[in-house]
């Protein structure tokens, strides 16, 4: 489902390397249960050092980028990384702030509480039908609802839990963001807050940041928009990708015919979550 954004870096010269959080995707794990977001964002972040710290790619510049959830999982992982490991960090409606009524009834999560650890993984938080607010576009919709690895059913209970901790979290630590970035949210969005990424940039201590907000647009803005509002987002993208790596990537060329000669596509890195 989210393989054109894979493809969309590789065409623009960048070699991408992606992977399924647990509990989704191909990855291992109850589906969509994610009671330890650390865990979570850790195993992500094992991969990712083990590909930047390959003396293939180690000299040159890369940047994390997250969607979504993924957004949140990428910001634990910058804050957990050494310094100086990325030149950037990209976000597409990161789940930094969850709208009112997205946000877990505390009331419930403490009944639950008390039944020690028991109800973390039931399917038991009110369902929100979250796809309608994500994708504007009916066709596309259509296509994203039929994923055979969707997961279609109730939020479980710790999955819920952890991502209200982490969303306070994330904010309590956005002064602690030194690194160059960039962040996209659609004002419409039903999924993630846009007033989170809004606050991120205000709050965030990197001397180059930068917020683009797309009005009416929805929460999937490569999967869910029409094309033409797609390719507008991907053309911002491709934009301070372009101009961070010639700011701070040492010169490193563009990338042409990378169809041809896949040694080509070494040059520089995007890690996607």
């Amino acid at each position: 489902m989210f393989q054109s954004i894979a493809i969309a870096f590789a065409n623009w010269g960048y070699a991408a390397f992606c992977a399924d959080m647990i509990g989704h995707g191909r990855s291992d794990g109850l589906r969509c249960y994610m009671g330890d977001f650390d865990a979570v964002a850790g195993a992500s972040l094992h991969y990712f050092l083990s590909v930047r710290k390959d003396p293939v790619y180690a000299d040159l510049p890369a940047y994390l980028f997250g969607e979504s959830m993924g957004g949140a999982a990428t910001m634990m992982m910058y804050l957990r990384s050494p310094p100086n490991t990325w030149t950037g960090l990209m976000f597409t409606a990161p789940l930094f702030m969850m709208p009112e009524d997205m946000k877990p009834s505390k009331l419930r999560l403490f009944l639950f509480g008390l039944l020690f650890g028991m109800a973390d993984t039931w399917q038991a938080m009110p369902d929100k039908k979250m796809v309608g607010k994500s994708v504007r576009d009916p066709d596309r919709l259509r296509i994203i609802a039929s994923n055979p690895r969707r997961y279609t059913g109730p939020p479980r209970v710790g999955t819920m839990r952890e991502l209200a901790r982490i969303c306070e979290y994330i904010q309590e630590s956005f002064p602690k963001v030194t690194t160059p970035f960039l962040t996209v949210h659609g004002t419409e969005d039903g999924v993630t807050e846009p007033e989170g990424s809004k606050m991120f940039y205000e709050k965030a201590s990197s001397e180059d940041k930068s917020l683009i907000l797309y009005e009416g647009m929805y929460h999937s803005l490569i999967q869910g928009e029409s094309e033409e509002n797609r390719n507008r987002v991907l053309k911002d993208l491709r934009e301070w990708i372009d101009d961070r790596t010639k700011r701070y990537g040492n010169g490193v060329s563009k990338v042409v015919n990378v169809d041809r000669d896949i040694d080509c596509i070494k040059q520089r890195e995007v890690f996607t979550v």
